[in-house]
């Protein structure tokens, strides 16, 4: 029983008190019959490794079944040299690949020394010694996009009351990046969703301040360029370290069940606007020739009152001429005054004037102003014959 008693390499392994060989190595080079020793099994290896391991954190290996023990009471064997040497390289890599890290060049680092603020780096390679320096890597450039809207969120956040107590349905987009990496990790617990409250506040209060066709038709860019205006105000007062890079303006109608009464208001106003465009282009018609006849009618008035102003003084001057003259020679300006008073008085007047030896042979009944008449009559009725 003392011989092949322990199995097939040749002798009893440890804890069996006959005083043989303790080592775990089977015992000579050969198995009786000149054979070979076999291969240990993987089985077996591994149980051999995971009792090192054990007995190398401080543990104690299993004495009474061979494996672990070395036949002196289950006192655990030394680690190996090259267990040490294994283990200290597979520590310092583990510790380079927690120390080491690379940025690229779209991205920052934020390095935490025992959870506090270090410092920011930049694009390259980086070390922070770990466990008392952990990094966070964060793209600060690349452009993320938050939508707001009805059909764009799937929620009635478009749902906006304008100043004129009309409701819109909106849909933008707000483009943003980090510009300070400490503040937006040290202020924003959740940053999307601040960005969305924000902006959403920020674009009520804009369209609560403007009417509904204006937002329709033609201020959709002066409604953007407000809102990221006073969506990064507010960002700022909050030191969040985001920047607003654009806000895409993309919808902006009523709402869905009254968008067909909608139109057909919409209709009414144009045909009431063209209506009143005719309107106005008559009255302006109109007026303006009411405008040019009273300016011709006041022209002739102002050209009347000339005349007979420049006639009056012309007839005062002559008047104060005459005066004048006659005020010289009375006699002779009587005379002449007489004359032409006369000259014009008898100039209408068909008038026959004889001396006395003539009126003596006239016939007293003869129609003389008649003469005329009747031999202009004769002229006329033969011209017409």
């Amino acid at each position: 029983m003392a011989g092949n008693n322990g199995g097939p390499w040749g002798g009893n392994r440890g804890g069996s008190g006959n005083g043989d060989d303790d080592d775990d190595r089977p015992q000579g080079g050969r198995r009786p019959g000149g054979e070979p020793p076999p291969i240990p099994e993987i089985d077996e290896l591994m149980n051999r490794g995971r009792e090192q391991l054990r007995v190398l954190m401080g543990g104690r290996g299993e004495g009474g079944n061979g494996r672990g023990g070395n036949g002196r009471g289950g006192v655990p064997p030394m680690p190996t040299r090259n267990l040490w040497l294994m283990t200290g390289f597979a520590a310092v890599v583990a510790w380079g690949v927690a120390s080491f890290y690379t940025v690229k060049p779209e991205e920052q680092s934020m390095e935490l020394f025992l959870g506090a603020f270090h410092k920011i780096g930049g694009p390259g390679l980086h070390v922070a010694p770990w466990p008392f320096i952990t990094a966070e890597v964060e793209s600060v450039t690349a452009e993320r996009t938050i939508d707001i809207g009805t059909s764009r969120s799937g929620e009635d956040a478009g749902l906006m009351l304008t100043g004129d107590e009309n409701i819109v349905d909106i849909d933008f987009q707000v483009v943003w990046n980090i510009k300070d990496l400490q503040d937006y990790k040290f202020n924003l617990a959740d940053p999307p969703m601040t960005i969305d409250a924000v902006a959403e506040s920020a674009m009520r209060e804009i369209i609560a301040q403007s009417d509904l066709a204006p937002i329709l038709n033609r201020d959709r860019g002066a409604i953007s360029d407000r809102l990221t205006e006073l969506i990064q105000t507010t960002l700022d007062s909050y030191q969040s370290g985001v920047n607003i890079v654009r806000v895409n303006f993309d919808k902006a109608d009523p709402p869905e069940p009254v968008i067909a009464s909608f139109r057909k208001v919409q209709d009414a106003e144009q045909e009431r606007d063209r209506l009143k465009n005719v309107a106005e282009a008559y009255a302006n018609q109109v007026l303006a020739g009411a405008r040019g006849q009273a300016a011709q009618v006041r022209e002739q008035a102002e050209a009347y009152r000339a005349q007979v102003v420049n006639e009056a003084t012309g007839q005062a001057s002559r008047f104060s001429a005459v005066l004048a003259e006659y005020e010289n020679a009375p006699e002779v300006t009587r005379r002449r005054l007489y004359l032409e008073t006369m000259e014009r008085v008898l100039a209408g007047v068909n008038l026959v004037v004889m001396d006395g030896a003539n009126a003596a042979s006239a016939v007293p009944y003869l129609p003389l102003n008649e003469l005329p008449r009747a031999n202009a009559a004769p002229a006329s009725n033969g011209g017409s014959n």
